[in-house]
């Protein structure tokens, strides 16, 4: 997320996504799958196809990893897109009615105009906490500037 003044809304678009959490899934796929590997490719006793089973067994443990770090939150002009470990959901500006944080929540959940509510995992507080906090307000910022009648108007 850009840096912006205190109770302003960041300038479109804008991406929230767990940077620490993205890069330990990132770093832990990698070695993951390196070091089994390097493992499967030392071990004189393994056959042709136990090697291969190895090494795909890695691929299948870091691509689980790489699933985890895919959550984002992107808005832009016409609205927001959570993008969450398997799925991809558009939503325009009028569809959120909330933006809520919680204290022991997991992650950001969006209230929608249809009742229901939307998990969205990029703005997660588990390893950064304060830059959750923050990406949260700024997110509510702007659900807060489109969500009143004319809000592609200069205010005055």
């Amino acid at each position: 997320m850009s840096d912006t003044l205190p109770g302003r809304p960041p300038a479109l678009p804008v991406t929230f996504r767990p940077s620490r959490t993205r890069a330990v899934l990132h770093s832990a796929g990698i070695a993951l799958l390196v070091v089994i590997t390097l493992v499967a490719l030392l071990l004189e006793q393994l056959s042709p196809g136990e090697r291969i089973s190895f090494v795909f067994t890695a691929a299948l443990l870091a691509g689980v990893l790489f699933l985890l770090a895919r959550p984002k939150v992107v808005a832009d002009e016409a609205g927001v897109t959570v993008v969450n470990i398997v799925s991809r959901r558009r939503l325009e500006w009028a569809e959120i009615l909330q933006v809520n944080l919680r204290p022991g929540d997991p992650w950001v959940f969006l209230d929608l105009s249809d009742g229901t509510s939307l998990p969205a995992l990029g703005i997660q507080p588990g390893i950064a906490k304060q830059r959750a906090i923050a990406d949260a307000r700024a997110l509510r910022a702007l659900v807060e500037e489109r969500s009143r009648p004319g809000h592609g108007t200069p205010q005055g």
